[in-house]
């Protein structure tokens, strides 16, 4: 049985469709548990609905590394699933779990990634720059923001007048309809192999 954390610092969304598609598919992909950097996050609402162990980290505990890596090789942690989560994963971690981190990235990279590229602001960006379309990319983590290897893409059109938070909802619809699924694909092709 693989054993996931899922690290996020918003609502959660995300988290709770890979768990909720976890448990439709009888998958033996266990999400042991959800770590995020914000006390009043809305994934302790996703925890609690989904009876899911919830940690909290300071920022610096997760600049730093070294106490969330102690604390994910207790839990004998194998996988790690970035769901909206909004801080830099920590080198030690990055070895440590190399090629089983993976992060979903509102944008089709490599095009509005990197440093201060989340959340809106890609969004912000994306339809200053005058796109015609906009997605999302579902990757590695590697040492360099955003450069991991894609594992996934998928694309959506962007009208004439478009606002962000229209863009958000298309966005956020791709990220429900292909995240978990290109998670438990790529974990299960990965484990095939072992």
């Amino acid at each position: 049985m693989s054993k996931v954390a899922i690290f996020a610092s918003g609502a959660g969304s995300n988290a709770d469709r890979i768990i909720q598609f976890l448990k439709e598919k009888q998958s033996p992909i266990q999400i042991d548990c959800l770590l995020t950097n914000k006390r009043e996050a809305g994934i302790y609402k996703v925890a609690d609905k989904l009876d899911v162990p919830i940690f909290c980290f300071s920022n610096t505990a997760f600049a730093e590394g070294d106490s969330v890596l102690e604390f994910l090789l207790t839990r004998n942690i194998q996988w790690i699933v970035l769901a909206g989560f909004l801080r830099r994963i920590e080198l030690s971690l990055i070895e440590e779990f190399e090629n089983k981190i993976v992060n979903l990235h509102p944008s089709l990279l490599p095009k509005y990634g990197g440093k201060g590229m989340y959340g809106s602001k890609v969004h912000e960006a994306v339809l200053a720059a005058g796109e015609r379309e906009s997605g999302i990319s579902i990757h590695l983590v590697n040492k360099e923001f955003d450069k991991g290897e894609i594992l996934f893409q998928a694309k959506c059109e962007i009208e004439k007048g478009q606002t962000v938070d229209e863009l958000s909802k298309n966005i956020q619809k791709l990220e429900h309809d292909n995240f978990a699924d290109t998670v438990v694909k790529y974990i299960e092709k990965f484990e095939a192999q072992m």
